[in-house]
C-alpha cells in the first residue's frame, strides 16, 4: 500500500486481523482502515464494532489509537455510529484519550458540524478547556481554534478572565506546539484594561527564551498585540522592549529558511515599533556567504533601521556591497544608499559622493541604479546637489533601461536651464521615440514640453515634433491623451501651461514602502503565519469557502472614546469575535459600501456605449422597435426576431411576445402611491435573562425617506431602570441612531415602553457577515449589553428606485451574466397586478410587464441607500404558487438578502 500498489481487495481479511491484541498489527490494520475506507465504505462499516469495542479497551494506547483512527475515517455513514464512543472518549480519566478525543472532535466537525453541535461535543469541548491536565487544554483549544475558524461567527472561544488565567498555568507545563495553539487563542482576546494585558504580557514573556522558534514568534505576537493597551510611561513598558530584541537576534542564528521567516516578521515589527531593534543594527549586516533573499531582506531591515546615529556604519556597509558580484543585490545595496539620503538628511551628501564614486566605477547597472536614485534625491532635496548633474549626462550613451533613462529625462527636463545642450540631448533619445517604453515616451514628452517652456525660440520645432509623434503616430491612448493636454494648453493658454507642468513639485516623503496603517496592524495580528512572510492578509491568498476574519490590534489606550461606549469597550467575546475592519479594496462591495466616498450615485454607472448604440437589447430586436409604439404588427417582432436574444438575456426573455409591445413600459403612468412598507412582526432581540431583567424586544420600519427601529423596553428586573442609551456597531450599510434613545420617565419592575427610534445611514461601514447583521449596546444604570440582530434589507429601499426604461434595458445588459442570482418564492398565491403593488408598497418598483406564453414577466428595479442597483425579473405562472427571481447587481453580494426581502414582503 505504501508504495502504490491497490491492495484495497483484501479488505475484508484484513478487517478480521482487528481484533488482534499486538498493538504493532493493530496500529498497521488501523492505517490500511483509513486509506481505503473512503473507496470502500460499505465494508468500512464491518469495522465499527471493533472501534466501539477497542474504545472501552483497558489500555488507554488502544483507546486513543481506536478514536484517532475514527476521526480520520471521513465516512459519512460511519459518523453517527461514532458519537457514543467518542463522548466516552472525551470524558475518559486517561489524558492522552482525552486529548486525543479533542482533535477528533474538530475532524469530525470538518466532516459533519450539524451532527457535532446536535449531539453536544462542542460544550465537551468547552469543558476540556479548564481539564486538569495541560496537554487537554493546549488539545481543546486546538480544536476550538480549528472550528471557530470555519465558522466566524460562531463565538465558540468565549474567553473570560477565567479561562484565559487557566490557559497561561497550562502554558507552562504544555509541550511545544501546544504553547503555540495556547498563545494564538491568547493573541485573540481583548484585555478589559490595561492591567490585565501588563498581566498577560508578564506570564507570556517567559516563552520568549523558548527553542522552537514557532514559539517565540507566536509570544512576539501576543506581546506586540498587548503592547498596544500600555502606556508608554510605564517603567514596564521600557523593559518589555528591551526584552523583545534579544529573541528576535537569536532567531538569525537559524538556517537560512528559518532566518528569512525571522526577517519577514521583524520587517512588520520594525515598521510599528523601530525602537525594538534599534541599537542592533550589526545583526542585518550581510554575511559573505548568505543566500540572496537572506540579504536582500537584511537590507531592507538595515534601511528601516537607519538613523543620524548609525548611519556611517550603514553607509560603510553598502559600500561594500556596491562591489559584490550579485548583480541584484548590487542593484538594491545602491538604491539602499539613496533611500538612507532620502531618510537622513544629515548624511545626504555623503551619500551623493559614494554614488558618484559608484559611477566612476563605469559598471552598466551600478551606473543606471545610481541615477535613478539620484533622480529621487534632487526631489528631496531641490538646489542642492545638482552640481553633479554634469557627471550624469556623460553616462547618457550607457543607459539602456527604461527606469534609468525615464530618470535621466526626467533630470534633464527639469534643470533644462542648467544643461548648455539639452535640446541635443532630449532630441537623441526623440531619434527612436516609437521603439521606447511607454515609461520613457511619457517622460520624453513631458521633459520636451518643460524645455520649450524654459526656451521657447530656440526649440520649437522638437516640440512640435514630439506631440505630432505623441498624438498622430501613437496607438498608446496614455501617451495620446497627454500629448493632447499639452497640445492644446500650449495653444491656448502658454502661461496656464507653465503654470501646470513647470509647478512646484512636493518634495517625497522619506520612505515610500511603508505597509499602510491598517495593513500593517492587521498584519502584527499574524505574525509567525504565512501572512506576515507574504505580508499580505490571509483574504488575499487563502481560497475556499472558509471565512477569513479580519484581525485588528487593541485600541490605544489614553483614547478620546470613554470606557462606557459600547465601540471603545465590547466585550471580550464581542471583540474577539466581531474586529473591526476596513474592507479590503479588491473588495466589489467593501468600495460599494463605502458610503464616505461622497454622496451616493444618483444612476447606475453605464458604459457610454451601452445606451448610445443599443447594442444587443436584452429582449432581442433593436432598442428602437422595442421602445417604439407602433410595435404590434411590426415584422421584427415576428417569431423569428426573438429565437436567439443576446448572451445577457435572463432565462425566458428570448421567448416570442404574446402581446404586443406598445404598452411595455407603461405600467404606471408615474410612481405609485405607497401602499405602505411591509413591517414585520417584533421579536425579542435581548432577553431577559441575558441582560440582568432588561427584555428587547423590535422590528425595522421605513416611512417615506426614514427609517425607524421599533423598540419595546420591558423591565423584568426588581429595581428601577433609568438612563437609556444606544450605540450600533459599524456595519454594511452604516445604519446608526439619528436621534438619543429617549425614555422619558424611569422604568419601573413590570412596565413596558414602545419607543421608535429614528436611523439614518451615515454611520461608519464595515462589511458584516451576514451583510445586514446590526450588532447594538443599549445602556441603562445597571450595566451595557450588547446584542446583535438582522435587520430586513427592504427597510434601505429608497423611494427614487424606479429606473428609466432605456437604462433598465442597457443596465441588464451591461451587468455581467455571472452577477446574475436565481431564486423561487414558494407559496405565493397572489397574481401578478397584486405583486406588483404589493412590492411598490416597499419601494421596488414595475418597469414593465408582459405576458409570454401564459406566463406574466415582471421587470423591476430597486436602489439602495448607498446607490447599489439592484434589477429583477420576476416570472409569475397564474397555476403555479412557486415565483421565479432573476437578480443582477454590480455587488452579487446583496441579491441573496434582496431575495430575502421580496419573500417575506410577499408572504405577509
Amino acid at each position: 500500500m505504501t508504495v502504490g500498489k491497490d491492495v484495497s481487495a483484501l479488505f475484508p481479511d484484513v478487517v478480521n486481523c482487528m481484533q488482534t491484541d499486538n498493538l504493532e498489527l493493530k496500529k498497521l490494520v488501523y492505517l490500511y482502515l483509513m486509506n481505503y475506507a473512503k473507496s470502500q465504505p460499505d465494508m468500512a462499516i464491518m469495522a465499527v464494532n471493533t472501534f466501539v469495542k477497542d474504545c472501552e479497551d483497558p489500555n488507554p494506547l488502544i483507546r486513543a489509537l481506536a478514536v484517532r483512527t475514527m476521526g480520520c475515517i471521513r465516512v459519512d455513514k460511519i459518523t453517527e455510529y461514532l458519537c457514543e464512543p467518542l463522548r466516552k472518549c472525551l470524558k475518559d480519566e486517561d489524558p492522552y484519550v482525552r486529548k486525543t478525543a479533542a482533535v477528533c472532535v474538530a475532524k469530525l466537525h470538518d466532516i459533519n458540524a450539524q451532527l457535532v453541535e446536535d449531539q453536544g461535543f462542542l460544550d465537551t469541548l468547552k469543558d476540556l478547556i479548564s481539564d486538569s491536565n495541560p496537554m487537554v487544554v493546549a488539545n481543546a483549544v486546538a480544536a476550538l481554534s480549528e472550528i471557530a475558524e470555519s465558522h466566524p461567527s460562531s463565538n465558540l472561544l468565549d474567553l473570560n478572565p477565567q479561562s484565559i488565567n487557566k490557559l497561561l498555568t497550562a502554558l507552562n507545563e504544555c509541550t511545544e506546539w501546544g504553547q503555540i495553539f495556547i498563545l494564538d487563542c491568547l493573541a485573540n482576546y481583548m484585555p478589559k484594561d490595561d492591567r490585565e494585558a501588563q498581566s498577560i504580557c508578564e506570564r507570556v514573556t517567559p516563552r520568549l527564551s523558548h527553542a522552537n522558534s514557532a514559539v517565540v514568534l507566536s509570544a512576539v505576537k501576543v506581546l506586540m498585540k498587548f503592547m498596544e493597551m500600555l502606556s508608554k510611561d510605564l517603567d514596564y513598558y521600557g523593559t518589555l522592549l528591551k526584552k523583545l530584541a534579544p529573541p528576535l537576534v537569536t532567531l538569525l542564528s537559524a538556517e537560512p529558511e528559518l532566518q528569512y521567516v525571522a526577517l519577514r516578521n521583524i520587517n512588520l515589527i520594525v515598521q510599528k515599533r523601530p525602537e525594538i531593534l534599534k541599537h542592533e543594527m550589526k545583526v542585518f549586516f550581510v554575511k559573505y556567504n548568505d543566500p540572496i533573499y537572506v540579504k536582500l531582506e537584511k537590507l531592507d531591515i538595515m534601511i528601516r533601521l537607519a538613523s543620524q546615529a548609525n548611519i556611517a556604519q550603514v553607509l560603510a556597509e553598502l559600500k561594500e556591497y556596491a562591489t559584490e558580484v550579485d548583480v541584484d543585490f548590487v542593484r538594491k545595496a545602491v538604491r539602499a544608499i539613496g533611500r538612507c539620503a532620502i531618510k537622513v538628511e544629515q548624511s545626504a551628501e555623503r551619500c551623493v559622493s559614494t554614488l558618484l564614486d559608484l559611477i566612476q566605477t563605469k559598471v552598466n547597472y551600478v551606473v543606471q541604479e545610481a541615477i535613478v536614485v539620484i533622480k529621487d534625491i534632487f526631489r528631496k532635496y531641490p538646489n542642492k546637489y545638482e552640481s553633479v548633474i554634469a557627471t550624469l549626462c556623460e553616462n547618457l550613451d550607457s543607459l539602456d533601461e527604461p527606469e534609468a533613462r525615464a530618470a535621466m529625462i526626467w533630470i534633464v527636463g527639469e534643470y533644462a536651464e542648467r544643461i548648455d545642450n539639452a535640446d541635443e540631448l532630449l532630441e537623441s533619445f526623440l531619434e527612436g521615440f516609437h521603439d521606447e517604453s511607454t515609461q520613457v515616451q511619457l517622460q520624453l514628452l513631458t521633459a520636451i514640453v518643460k524645455l520649450f517652456l524654459k526656451k521657447p525660440t530656440e526649440t520649437q520645432e522638437l516640440v512640435q515634433q514630439v506631440l505630432s509623434l505623441a498624438t498622430q503616430d501613437s496607438d498608446n491612448p496614455d501617451l495620446r491623451d497627454r500629448g493632447y493636454i499639452y497640445w492644446r494648453l500650449l495653444s491656448t493658454d502658454p502661461v496656464a501651461a507653465k503654470e501646470v507642468v513647470l509647478a512646484e513639485k512636493p518634495l517625497i516623503s522619506e520612505e515610500t514602502d511603508l505597509i499602510e496603517p491598517t495593513l500593517l496592524d492587521e498584519l502584527i495580528c499574524y505574525i509567525g503565519t504565512l501572512a506576515s512572510v507574504y505580508h499580505k492578509p490571509p483574504s488575499a491568498f487563502v481560497e475556499g469557502s472558509r471565512g477569513v476574519v479580519h484581525k485588528s490590534l487593541p485600541p490605544r489606550t489614553g483614547s478620546s472614546e470613554s470606557a462606557e461606549s459600547p465601540e471603545a469597550a465590547p466585550s471580550a467575546g464581542q471583540a474577539a469575535e466581531q474586529p473591526a475592519v476596513i474592507p479590503a479594496q479588491g473588495d466589489l462591495l467593501g468600495d460599494l459600501l463605502n458610503l464616505d466616498l461622497g454622496p451616493p450615485v444618483s444612476g447606475p454607472p453605464l458604459a457610454a456605449s451601452s445606451v448610445q448604440m443599443g447594442a444587443v437589447d436584452l429582449l432581442g430586436g433593436g432598442l428602437d422597435s422595442l421602445l417604439r409604439s407602433d410595435v404590434g404588427g411590426s415584422p421584427a417582432m415576428g417569431g423569428s426576431g426573438f429565437t436567439a436574444p443576446g448572451p445577457a438575456a435572463p432565462a425566458g426573455m428570448g421567448a416570442p411576445l404574446g402581446s404586443g409591445l406598445g404598452d411595455l413600459f407603461d405600467l404606471t403612468g408615474g410612481v405609485g402611491t405607497l401602499s405602505g412598507s411591509y413591517v414585520a412582526p417584533k421579536t425579542v432581540w435581548l432577553p431577559a435573562m441575558k441582560a440582568k431583567g432588561l427584555e428587547i424586544s423590535g422590528t425595522f420600519s421605513r416611512q417615506v425617506d426614514s427609517i425607524s427601529m421599533d423598540l419595546v423596553l420591558t423591565n423584568k428586573a426588581l429595581q428601577v431602570m433609568s438612563d437609556f442609551a444606544i450605540q450600533f456597531n459599524r456595519n454594511s450599510f452604516g445604519l446608526a441612531p439619528a436621534a438619543p434613545l429617549q425614555v422619558h420617565a424611569p422604568l419601573a419592575p413590570n412596565q413596558s415602553v414602545e419607543i421608535s427610534l429614528p436611523l439614518n445611514t451615515v454611520g461608519s461601514v464595515m462589511k458584516m457577515d451576514p451583510l445586514n447583521n446590526l450588532q447594538v449596546a443599549v445602556k441603562n444604570n445597571i450595566d451595557v449589553f450588547y446584542f446583535s440582530t438582522l435587520y430586513p434589507l427592504h427597510i434601505l429601499f429608497v423611494e427614487d428606485g424606479k429606473m428609466e426604461r432605456q437604462m433598465f434595458l442597457a443596465t441588464w445588459k451591461d451587468i455581467p451574466n455571472e452577477n446574475e442570482a436565481q431564486f423561487q418564492i414558494k407559496d405565493c398565491s397572489l397574481n401578478a397586478d397584486a405583486v406588483s403593488s404589493k412590492l411598490q408598497g416597499s419601494n421596488i418598483f414595475t418597469i414593465a410587464k408582459r405576458n409570454v406564453e401564459g406566463q406574466d414577466m415582471l421587470y423591476q428595479s430597486l436602489k439602495l441607500t448607498n446607490g447599489i442597483w439592484v434589477l429583477a425579473e420576476l416570472r409569475i405562472q397564474p397555476s403555479n404558487p412557486s415565483f421565479t427571481l432573476s437578480l443582477k447587481c454590480r455587488a452579487p453580494e446583496v441579491s441573496q438578502y434582496v431575495y430575502q426581502a421580496y419573500d417575506a414582503i410577499l408572504k405577509n
